[in-house]
């Protein structure tokens, strides 16, 4: 198997499994609560990255780096469990899966500040039609019915951006490895989140068998393994862009199987505003870099 198949199978079953924890998330919200979900899921991926650290012979973090790493956890781990789950509450996966999207783009406005990244005249554009798509979701019911989940979820995207940013000085500045960076981070962002802990294992043990596996399933596949994968296919691939244009797949992914597992409908705006925003990250990535 060539490299470029290798980074072509990782960055599909990549972006098959973050898709799947939209319309998952929905079902074990059923059973458990926003921030006792984030609480387990963040350290069912926890212990699964530690035991993937150890048999890859990871780093132990510098002393002078842990704040860093919880920083980092607080972020894009913690905050953004809390933002996500409470948010998806009221949307659609479709819809969620969309605003999430947006992610790279921030990332992307937030390094051209920092780094001096150049982005093009086209992109700007192309991050002006990108915010165009998001209010037409968050005004299509009307100006004054604004969905309070997808507020939650644009906050997600935004502490997202910021764990990347800090992801890049944690590699860059720091020299840890992707598996080390998201390793620590989740590890931090599950301490925070212990806070409900108590509430999380109450929950556990009255759970149903269906939960219990979509709670595991969330834990390890879509938080812990496809990191992993994401990591290794970057590492693979020549060009950043060779992977990271897989997650234009994952609104699609998330929109069929929202409607196979919980038969959702996306209404017009999500259609309309969706497909505006998907068209505008790929012009981006494409001609705006």
């Amino acid at each position: 198997m060539t490299n470029k198949q290798k980074v072509w199978g990782l960055g599909l079953l990549t972006v098959f499994l973050w898709a799947s924890a939209f319309p998952l998330t929905k079902i074990v919200q059923e059973q458990f609560t926003s921030n006792s979900l984030g609480f387990l899921r963040c350290s069912i991926a926890s212990i699964l990255l530690l035991l993937m650290g150890k048999c890859s012979h990871i780093r132990r973090p510098q002393k002078q780096d842990i704040p860093w790493f919880f920083l980092s956890g607080g972020l894009g781990f913690t905050i953004y469990m809390i933002a996500f789950n409470t948010g998806i509450q009221t949307l659609t996966s479709a819809t969620s899966s969309i605003v999430i999207a947006i992610t790279p783009i921030l990332t992307a406005i937030a390094a051209a500040k920092l780094y001096q990244e150049r982005i093009r005249p086209l992109g700007w554009i192309s991050i002006f039609m990108a915010f165009v798509g998001v209010l037409i979701l968050l005004l299509w019911e009307g100006i004054f019915s604004i969905n309070i989940g997808l507020i939650w979820t644009v906050c997600a995207s935004l502490v997202f951006c910021s764990y990347n940013i800090l992801s890049r000085r944690l590699s860059q500045k720091k020299g840890y490895s992707s598996l080390e960076i998201v390793t620590y981070s989740m590890l931090c962002g599950a301490i925070f989140l212990g806070f409900w802990c108590l509430k999380g294992f109450q929950e556990l043990s009255t759970a149903s068998a269906k939960h219990i596996l979509a709670l595991v399933y969330l834990g390890t596949l879509p938080s812990a393994c496809a990191y992993f994968f994401w990591g290794k296919a970057m590492s693979l691939a020549e060009r950043t862009s060779e992977v990271t244009n897989f997650m234009f797949v994952t609104p699609l992914l998330s929109t069929i199987m929202g409607f196979l597992l919980l038969k959702e409908v996306p209404n017009t705006g999500t259609f309309i505003g969706g497909t505006i925003i998907i068209i505008s990250i790929i012009v981006f990535n494409l001609k705006g870099k």
